[in-house]
């Protein structure tokens, strides 16, 4: 299985289950909703003119969006640049772009934004059954280019170390997108549920953990660090999802 596959693969089971919710906006995103619009946009980008090993900038905010606008990329055989400047053959934005710092032919935008077009209107073409089964897939600002067999086999290797079931709510305090994107796929991939909860502070926590009867939660060092202890909570240092990448 590529990376995308493995994201993609609790979605017949889990169905219209909650995959990922943002606390920040409300949002929540089913494994339903996940697989058509990642398959949907996938077919979308490619109708447009995406060829493989592409550039996308995708400036999106860490939530129930990004795994969308990512995996739409991977899927449909391009690269998904993580930033908000640069230059890509298209673009998939939340809200707003900075037209000055971009050189893109396209952009695309999950809500409106002058000089973009709704995301939604790549949703219409179809869908790609079959992704790439390999190449390049993920960059942070093009700094390093991350494949899909890396991906997938990191996916797994952290799978089999943290041990995530499908009846685990994982609150998310992390910060950083791409940190955040790897918690999401790792829950999502054992068909759990993410909660992403924007850097609350210990007793925010501590409350979201409660009201959403979470099992673990990922957190910066210092927030991890006082909530050991949790009889309930598992908890794991953010940095655990991306050292073995060597980040």
């Amino acid at each position: 299985m590529t990376w995308t596959e493995l994201v993609m693969a609790a979605a017949p089971m889990q169905g219209d289950q909650p995959a990922v919710s943002d606390v920040r906006t409300g949002e929540v995103l089913s494994y339903a909703a996940f697989g058509r619009r990642v398959t949907r946009a996938a077919q979308g980008l490619r109708a447009q003119g995406l060829r493989y090993g592409d550039p996308v900038l995708v400036n999106v905010p860490l939530g129930a969006t990004l795994p969308v606008a990512v995996h739409a990329v991977a899927w449909a055989g391009g690269v998904a640049v993580l930033g908000a400047a640069g230059e890509a053959r298209m673009m998939i934005a939340q809200d707003h772009y900075d037209p000055a710092a971009v050189k893109v032919d396209q952009v695309f935008s999950f809500r409106p934004a002058p000089g973009a077009r709704p995301f939604a209107e790549l949703l219409s073409s179809g869908a790609v059954e079959f992704g790439p089964l390999a190449g390049p897939a993920f960059t942070l600002s093009g700094e390093r280019v991350f494949d899909n067999t890396e991906l997938a086999t990191d996916l797994r290797r952290l799978a089999a170390r943290l041990v995530i079931g499908k009846d685990d709510v994982v609150i998310s305090a992390v910060s950083e997108p791409f940190r955040g994107l790897r918690v999401i796929d790792l829950a999502m991939m054992s068909g759990a549920r993410v909660v992403v909860a924007h850097e609350p502070s210990l007793v925010g926590c501590r409350v979201l953990a409660q009201e959403r009867r979470a099992t673990m939660v990922v957190a910066p060092y210092d927030l991890a660090r006082r909530l050991l202890g949790d009889p309930i909570l598992r908890v794991v240092d953010e940095r655990a999802v991306v050292s073995s990448l060597g980040l």
